[in-house]
């Protein structure tokens, strides 16, 4: 049986097929070959419908910044979309990171553990560096998992031991050694 959170290649590939045909249809099909303006926003059409239905009619405001062209305007939306989806793409990233994190709290395997079992196993101590700069550990010692407590939404597993609590720093002007 084929594991269900993994989409398959021939649904991504018929979605996209879906998104081209929808993009291309009307373009091949003249959907909007009688208006003046095929592709104008609803902002010029709501302009229009208002001066023809009311002639005399006022905006209560007018603009803060009259911009050059058209195409200023364009690029300007086009940014504020691209802006859109970088916080939409990271809010969706951490979203998703907050519930891999979870679901690895539950089964008590974190990612590093899983990623350095698959690694081949090195001689390194641990804690020592590789000649990348990065810190290697053997393959039978699993990286430590994630934080649990207060403010990181993360639960422990139910089987995991409590974590002992911090020692309380000593008072200030206490310089004897612990």
């Amino acid at each position: 049986m084929s594991d269900p959170t993994k989409p398959r290649a021939w649904v991504t590939w018929a979605l996209l097929g879906a998104v081209a045909v929808l993009a291309v249809l009307p373009l091949m099909t003249g959907a909007a070959d009688h208006l003046e303006e095929p592709f104008a926003g609803a902002d010029g059409e709501a302009e229009g419908l208002v001066t023809e239905l009311h002639p005399d009619y006022e905006p209560w405001l007018s603009p803060v910044v009259e911009l050059p062209s058209g195409e200023v305007e364009s690029g300007l939306f086009a940014l504020q979309a691209a802006i859109g989806a970088g916080v939409v793409g990271y809010v969706l990233g951490v979203m998703r990171t907050r519930s891999r994190y979870r679901n690895e709290a539950a089964s008590g395997v974190t990612v590093a553990a899983t990623a350095s079992a698959a690694a081949p196993a090195t001689a390194a101590e641990p804690g020592a560096r590789s000649e990348s700069g990065s810190n290697t550990r053997p393959a039978t010692e699993p990286e430590p998992g994630p934080r649990h407590g207060p403010g990181t939404g993360l639960r422990p597993a139910p089987d995991a031991e409590p974590r002992p609590e911090p020692a309380e720093p000593p008072p200030h002007g206490d310089t004897a050694e612990r």
